[in-house]
């Protein structure tokens, strides 16, 4: 049975959900998890472990991988702005 792993641990939705759109977009299965108890109680995010974004174990190298190299492609060139 194929277990999941978590690659990117955010505070709020909308940084975990970018996040997981990216993974799919880019051919991966991802999932948010513990989204509905981090937003329950203010603080509780934290306190939690954040809101969590996983894949199988069996991607989870690779995907890691995407999230190293793509972040570090996306940033905006100086002067383009």
């Amino acid at each position: 049975m194929t277990s999941l792993v978590t690659v990117f641990r955010a505070f709020n939705p909308a940084d975990a959900h970018l996040v997981r759109s990216r993974l799919e977009a880019a051919g991966f299965e991802a999932v948010v998890t513990h989204e509905l108890s981090a937003l329950s109680l203010d603080g509780y995010s934290m306190a939690a472990g954040g809101i969590l974004v996983q894949v199988s174990d069996e991607e989870a190298a690779e995907v890691r991988e995407f999230l190293e190299t793509s972040t570090a492609s996306e940033e905006i060139p100086p002067g383009s702005e």
